[in-house]
């Protein structure tokens, strides 16, 4: 199979990349000039580089050229709260307009769109976990990041009504291996060195990077056109994964809670300081309000139509240790 990816030399991309080529596949892989490619530096010699970018009709003609399938990965999440919104909606809603309008041109056979859970909306209590079918509303607990995948899942449907043949997955948050200091990979740093001392009270859904790959191939092949499928391991709180987490490394897990009020105080300040002497905040008024609500997921229809079946969150912190070691 030839496909072409895009957010390839990212986290989740990159791992994308590496079982493609190591199922014997041809890869094509979208580069902007700013990309490292240190994350495929063991299967470099078997990717075949297309420069551009999601705005770059040519790039994207030459990517998708008689290629089998296309995995559009690239995204930007934004990581400066609402200063954030511009580039979101640019790179994540026009670029997979972009995108999906080229497929559509080419007739590509078969499209990829690797959304986010986020693109579903949050739960408004423990009790409402959300699957493929819930419908966007505005609750107040969501990300500028949310909306803009949300959005970007329409213009996917809308190249499906066209006749595009699309499938969209939608990963929950995503861990396991990857570059220091972006990610989950910070995250996972700052428990290893005790640099977090309290967790928020809210809780998230986890899932292995090495799941999301494989329920994003199985999609490929089984996932029905026109639908998406939640690629979530576990509902978890804050406080059992930093815990599990920490137990991987063999250090202390954070020991106290913060309330959502101290929480936001320290979002608006971190903005504040980091707007004031330009550096990315450590957590922003969106992230803070996001980590003290109560998600819930269900992944019922990717177990069941796509073979889907995460691996425990202890395994995966027991891989990331190892791997950091």
């Amino acid at each position: 199979m030839k496909c072409f990816v895009t957010g390839g030399t990212g986290f989740l991309g990159s791992h994308l990349v590496r079982q493609l080529t190591h199922d014997g596949h041809e890869v094509h892989v979208l580069r902007r000039a700013v990309s490292r490619t240190d994350l495929l530096s063991d299967v470099d010699d078997r990717v075949t580089y297309v420069h551009g970018d999601l705005f770059d009709g040519e790039a994207l003609r030459k990517g998708m050229q008689d290629v089998d399938a296309v995995f559009h990965a690239a995204a930007y999440v934004g990581f400066n709260g609402k200063r954030s919104h511009g580039a979101l909606y640019r790179i994540n809603v026009e670029g997979t307009r972009h995108m999906v309008n080229v497929a559509l041109e080419l007739c590509i056979p078969r499209f990829v769109h690797i959304s986010s859970i986020s693109a579903l909306g949050r739960s408004v209590t423990p009790e409402d976990c959300k699957d493929e079918q819930a419908a966007w509303s505005d609750t107040g607990i969501f990300t500028g990041y949310a909306h803009s995948k949300y959005l970007a899942e329409m213009e996917v449907q809308r190249a499906v009504a066209e006749g595009l043949s699309a499938v969209m997955v939608n990963p929950s948050l995503i861990m396991g291996p990857g570059r220091s200091g972006e990610n989950t990979t910070q995250l996972v740093e700052q428990i290893r060195a005790r640099r977090l001392p309290f967790y928020p009270p809210g809780s998230t859904n986890v899932v292995d990077v090495e799941d999301v790959v494989s329920g994003t191939l199985a999609a490929l092949e089984h996932g029905k056109t026109g639908q998406r499928y939640i690629l979530g391991g576990h509902n978890i709180s804050w406080k059992a994964l930093m815990e599990t987490l920490a137990d991987a490394f063999g250090v202390q897990p954070p020991r106290r809670s913060v309330s959502p009020h101290v929480l936001m105080t320290l979002a608006t300040i971190s903005e504040a300081v980091g707007w004031l002497f330009r550096f990315q905040p450590l957590i922003t008024r969106e992230s803070a309000r996001i980590s003290t609500s109560m998600s819930c997921f269900d992944n019922t229809r990717a177990r069941e139509e796509l073979g889907f079946a995460p691996r425990p969150f202890e395994a995966t912190a027991r891989r990331i240790a190892a791997a950091l070691s």
